[in-house]
């Protein structure tokens, strides 16, 4: 998981300046859910970024979701983005 949770950084250091990132894992809020799954994360993203907050707040998430959508598509459930 940890692993995981570098290559998210990495790949979205790669795409977008930012000064901070920190990954929290909510998975485990969400065991009770409907369509939970132990192999899909529930990630909240909280990223210090001069660059993103200088975006509308939908163009700066959308750059996120774009960054990781084969992620979106296959490792991760929900994404909550907070940006600083």
């Amino acid at each position: 998981m940890e692993n995981y949770f570098n290559y998210i950084e990495k790949k979205l250091e790669e795409k977008i300046k930012f000064e901070h990132i920190e990954i929290i894992n909510n998975s485990h809020k969400h065991k009770g859910h409907k369509f939970f799954s132990e192999d899909k994360y529930h990630l909240h993203l909280k990223i210090k970024s001069s660059y993103l907050k200088s975006l509308p707040r939908l163009d700066a998430q959308k750059k996120i979701m774009k960054v990781l959508k084969d992620e979106l598509k296959s490792r991760i459930h929900a994404l909550e983005i907070s940006i600083e």
